[in-house]
């Protein structure tokens, strides 16, 4: 497909700097930029990249105001990385297709909308609900009383275990797995554990997106509960009993332990722990690497660290903590020279 910058202005609701006719038909980093590719200047720092790029236009914000020649077009707009996202949508190939194929199984008792399609080696229990246009790709598994709403795209390897319930409008990556047991182990005599049946669910609502390999546990008892909007990165562990708010966002390779609440619209950095039966408030922010080992009750904090506290006191103290060798051997000098004053 090929746009003009004024069809692309129109689209976005912005306004054209430079030739209106300027023609793209792919996209680009603004670093890499190529003639004919639409690129995009989100972060002001990296704005040199917009005087030496090769892009024939260019999303900026609308208070830009160019400091130099440019040889791209400009595209102004509320949004840089929002509008991006809205043109790729439209450009975006995922495939339509619709059926079931003749390698798939699906129950005589389940229960299939519109449109729905099938891939091979796919499994389709009995008693599950799939809604209208749910893509299912080849070798998911789908068990025993699972539904799942409309135009949710389970891709290739995902799985989900028996009573889990998926909203519509979601996409479930390769290698996910919805709804296997939770982490629940009883202490008996010695060094012994007895298993504790996990007789709970998994509830993903609306509008939730679930990255590859990652892994939200069935409760014990109730549900394990994902609320509308949430996005999921790769490799994330979720366990049983969670409730996760609406709208937050979660980096890869995350663990959260059992019974936590964590509020909506959160931001949790990469390779975050979080322990179990904690609540995290509304809004809160966790920079990558932390460890939150008690509750966040103060909605939009920022934090920081292992253990977690507010980010700009553990910025200043992580300066010190940087320099703590420097300081140490000018303490042992220190000392050294006071004991020789002492013994003069």
């Amino acid at each position: 497909m090929e746009f003009t910058a004024q069809q692309i202005a129109g689209y976005l609701g912005g306004r054209v700097e430079g030739n209106a006719e300027a023609r793209v038909n792919d996209v680009s980093r603004i670093e890499d930029g190529r003639p004919g590719t639409l690129s995009f200047l989100a972060n002001m720092k990296y704005q040199d990249h917009l005087y030496k790029t090769k892009a024939s236009v260019v999303l900026v914000h609308n208070d830009f105001v160019a400091s130099r020649p440019l040889t791209c077009t400009l595209v102004m707009v509320d949004d840089p990385y929002r509008a991006l996202a809205k043109l790729l949508t439209i450009v975006e190939k995922r495939p339509n297709r619709t059926g079931i194929e003749p390698m798939a199984f699906v129950h005589e008792e389940a229960v299939l909308g519109s449109d729905v399609y099938v891939g091979a080696f796919s499994y389709v229990s009995k008693g599950a609900r799939i809604g209208n246009n749910v893509k299912i790709f080849p070798q998911v598994y789908i068990s025993e009383d699972v539904v799942i709403g409309d135009d949710t795209w389970l891709y290739s390897g995902a799985r989900v275990h028996n009573g889990s319930v998926i909203g519509s409008h979601c996409i479930i990556h390769s290698g996910a797995v919805i709804g296997g047991d939770g982490f629940g182990f009883a202490p008996v005599t010695g060094s012994d554990f007895t298993k504790v049946p996990q007789v709970g669910n998994v509830v993903i609502e609306d509008y939730v997106e679930i990255g590859t390999n990652t892994t939200i546990d069935r409760a014990t008892i109730g549900s394990t509960i994902i609320r509308k909007g949430v996005k999921l990165d790769n490799l994330i562990q979720i366990a049983h009993n969670v409730e996760i708010g609406e709208n937050t966002v979660i980096a890869a390779q995350t663990g959260i332990s059992g019974s936590t609440r964590i509020g909506k619209n959160c931001m949790i950095g990469g390779q975050v722990g979080i322990i179990g039966h904690i609540n995290i408030a509304d809004g809160t922010r966790i920079a990558a690497q932390s460890g939150i080992g008690q509750s966040v009750r103060e909605t939009g904090t920022a934090i920081q660290g292992s253990p977690a506290f507010d980010l700009l006191p553990y910025q200043r103290s992580y300066v010190l903590f940087r320099k703590l060798p420097d300081l140490a051997e000018r303490l042992r000098r220190l000392e050294k020279n006071s004991d020789s004053g002492c013994k003069e």
